[in-house]
C-alpha cells in the first residue's frame, strides 16, 4: 500500500520507461500494402488516402527498394487489372498485374518478403469475391465454385514468386482449397496467411477507391463477418488452423483489438492485424488539419495492436513508422 508502493518510481526517466516497457514496436513487425496498376511511370495518389498511390510496376519496384532499405521486411500486393470479367481472369492469369509485379519485385529485391492478396473482388465487374448466382443482385457468392478460382489464383501467384499467399475472400474452406492447390503444384513450403477473421466493415471505404473494388450492388455481409461477433472469430480461426493456415489475420484492427487478443490466446500461430484504410485515412485527415500529432497517434495505435497480441501489422503507415522508429 501507499507509501511503500509508488508505481511512478518507474516513470521518472525516459530510459527507465524504455527498460520496463512491456510491448515494443519494431520495424520487423511491419508489412506495407502496395497497389499495382498497368502502365509505366504511373503514380496516382488515392484521393481518400493521402500518401498512398496506385503504382505501375516500375514504380512498385522503386517503392519496394525503399521499403527494404527502411528495414521493413515485407510488402503485400493488390492489383487493379486493365480488364475485369466474371471469371476474375486477371486474378489467376500468369500475366496478371499482381503476378508481374511480384516477379519484378523478387528480381529487384530478392530478400523482401512478397505477400500476395488472394482475392477476386478487384477482378470482377460486380466487385464481389467470386462467382454469383445468375441474376442474383444481393451479392451472395457461390462458395464451392469460387474455391476453384482461389486455388488457381494462389498457384499462379506462387509460380510468379510470391513468398506468402494470403486468401482474403472469407469463403468456407478457402484455406484448405489453397493448400491443396499449392501442394499439388509443388509449393508445399509456401505459407498461407489467412484473413481468418475479416469483418464486414465500414472502415474499408478508402481501400475500395484504391483497389477499384467497391461492390456494384448488394454488399459482402453474406461472407464477411458481422461486427457484433467475437466468438465466431475463434470458430473461424480454428477451422483455418485445421485446414493448414500458417498465419492468422484479424481485419480491421483498431475496433477489433478484443478479437486480436482472443485470437492470440486461442492459437499458437503468428497473428497479423490489418490497420485498414479507413483507420489510416481518419488519422491522415486529422493530422493534415492540425488536429492531432500524427507521429504520436500512429505510434500509439501500432503499439496498441502489439499490446493486444499482434505479431505482425499490415499498415499504410509502415514507411513513416519505420523512419520514426529508426530515429528514436
Amino acid at each position: 500500500m501507499f507509501p511503500n508502493h509508488r508505481p511512478r518510481r518507474l516513470r521518472t526517466h525516459p530510459q527507465l520507461r524504455r527498460m520496463v516497457r512491456e510491448n515494443v514496436l519494431n520495424i520487423s513487425d511491419l508489412i506495407y500494402p502496395l497497389f499495382a496498376v498497368p502502365g509505366h511511370g504511373i503514380a496516382n495518389e488515392v484521393k481518400s488516402m493521402p500518401g498512398v498511390f496506385q503504382l505501375s510496376i516500375d514504380k512498385i519496384v522503386e517503392e519496394a527498394k525503399e521499403v527494404y532499405d527502411l528495414g521493413i521486411p515485407s510488402i503485400i500486393l493488390f492489383g487493379i487489372p486493365a480488364d475485369k470479367d466474371v471469371d476474375a481472369t486477371g486474378a489467376w492469369h500468369d500475366c496478371g498485374i499482381v503476378q508481374k509485379a511480384t516477379t519484378a519485385v523478387k528480381e529487384a529485391v530478392p530478400d523482401l518478403i512478397v505477400i500476395n492478396d488472394t482475392c477476386l473482388c478487384e477482378y470482377t465487374p460486380h466487385g464481389h469475391c467470386g462467382y454469383l448466382e445468375l441474376g442474383d443482385l444481393t451479392g451472395r457468392v457461390l462458395n464451392d465454385p469460387t474455391l476453384e478460382l482461389l486455388k488457381k489464383t494462389a498457384v499462379s501467384q506462387a509460380k510468379a514468386g510470391a513468398d506468402i499467399i494470403a486468401p482474403s475472400g472469407m469463403m468456407d474452406g478457402f484455406v484448405s482449397a489453397v493448400r491443396e492447390g499449392l501442394d499439388a503444384a509443388g509449393f508445399q513450403d509456401i505459407p498461407i496467411m489467412s484473413y481468418a477473421a475479416k469483418y464486414s466493415s465500414a472502415y474499408y471505404g478508402p481501400f475500395r477507391d484504391a483497389a477499384d473494388s467497391a461492390p456494384q450492388f448488394g454488399d459482402r455481409r453474406t461472407y464477411q463477418m458481422d461486427p457484433g461477433n467475437a466468438r465466431e472469430a475463434i470458430k473461424e480461426i480454428e477451422l483455418d488452423i485445421a485446414e493448414g493456415a500458417d498465419l492468422l489475420m484479424v481485419k480491421p484492427a483498431l475496433s477489433y483489438m478484443d478479437v486480436i487478443l482472443r485470437v492470440k490466446e486461442a492459437s499458437n500461430l503468428p497473428v497479423a492485424a490489418y490497420n485498414v484504410s479507413g483507420e489510416y485515412s481518419m488519422v491522415k485527415a486529422a493530422a493534415l488539419n492540425g488536429w492531432v500529432d500524427e507521429e504520436r497517434i500512429v505510434m500509439e495505435t501500432l503499439t496498441s495492436f502489439k499490446r493486444a497480441g499482434a505479431d505482425l501489422i499490415l499498415t499504410y503507415h509502415a514507411k513513416d513508422a519505420a523512419r520514426w522508429l529508426g530515429a528514436s
